[in-house]
């Protein structure tokens, strides 16, 4: 009789052991769930998320995560009001991120520079990489979008020079060169503007119908309209393979459509 009790009593325990769970166990099940079983921005994965949120507020992937159902479904009131929720649960990474959806989502560039430069504050001695890139290569496109030209080629500088030295000019993302291009552009100078959009075309395979767009403006302002009638052509049979810049989800800045390639082609020819 003892024996079994003392049995029965491991088995309870044993089984105790396996069966209690953690409010973050718990919460993360509930995540796992809604984000596995249902698309993003779904009924389903919002209301798994939500769920874990409910048995550990402190769990701050659901908390983002739900921040950005709400985003993608164009609330932006909903997006900020989530999102700001999950920044002091980790600010070091949330601060930098909010700036590039400020950047990208909502074109409010002001507030995406106020956040790279916090992040700066939140971790000095320390370059943040946002979606991959440095906040530097961010802050030029945020200052292009102000068609603040000095502090665009400034960050652009930095970011450039900074994967130079690091890694080679190889390393460097392709779109610093072409926007470090288009702000020398509309700040009218065309040598260092000749300049950036070459160096997309050497690290690219010579292939971009954007630089080759800005190279065909700049031909046919210094009247060199032969030279520029050979680069739109290449531009637009470009285009039409694919060879422009875009991103997912929203236009990118700068965006160019074959309609701008055609009408400059027709302009060129009058």
């Amino acid at each position: 009789m003892a024996r079994l009790l003392k049995l029965s009593l491991n088995l309870c325990l044993i089984f105790c052991l396996f069966s209690c769970k953690t409010k973050r166990e718990k919460a993360e099940e509930s995540y796992n769930f809604g984000v596995t079983n249902f698309g993003q921005g779904s009924a389903g994965s919002m209301n798994g998320i939500a769920r874990a949120i409910e048995i550990d507020s402190t769990y701050e992937q659901a908390v983002y995560e739900l921040s950005v159902a709400y985003l993608k479904r164009g609330l932006p009131h909903k997006w900020k009001e989530q999102y700001d929720k999950a920044v002091p649960l980790d600010s070091v990474t949330r601060i930098p991120w909010r700036g590039y959806l400020y950047l990208w989502f909502y074109r409010d560039y002001k507030k995406a520079i106020a956040d790279f430069d916090a992040s700066d504050s939140v971790t000095p001695n320390f370059v943040d990489q946002p979606q991959g890139h440095s906040v530097d290569y961010w802050r030029g496109i945020a200052y292009l979008g102000l068609k603040d030209y000095d502090n665009s080629i400034l960050y652009f500088d930095k970011y450039i020079n900074q994967e130079i030295a690091e890694s080679g000019e190889d390393w460097v993302e392709l779109t610093a060169f072409l926007y470090r291009g288009i702000a020398y552009y509309e700040s009218g100078d065309y040598e260092k503007a000749r300049y950036n959009f070459n160096k997309r075309l050497e690290h690219g395979r010579n292939l971009s119908a954007d630089a080759k767009y800005y190279l065909a403006l700049i031909a046919q302002k210094e009247s060199n309209i032969q030279l520029a009638e050979e680069l739109i052509n290449a531009a637009i049979y470009e285009f039409k393979q694919g060879y422009f810049n875009n991103r997912p989800y929203v236009e990118t800045l700068r965006q160019i459509y074959l309609e701008d390639l055609l009408l400059l082609k027709v302009e060129l020819t009058l």
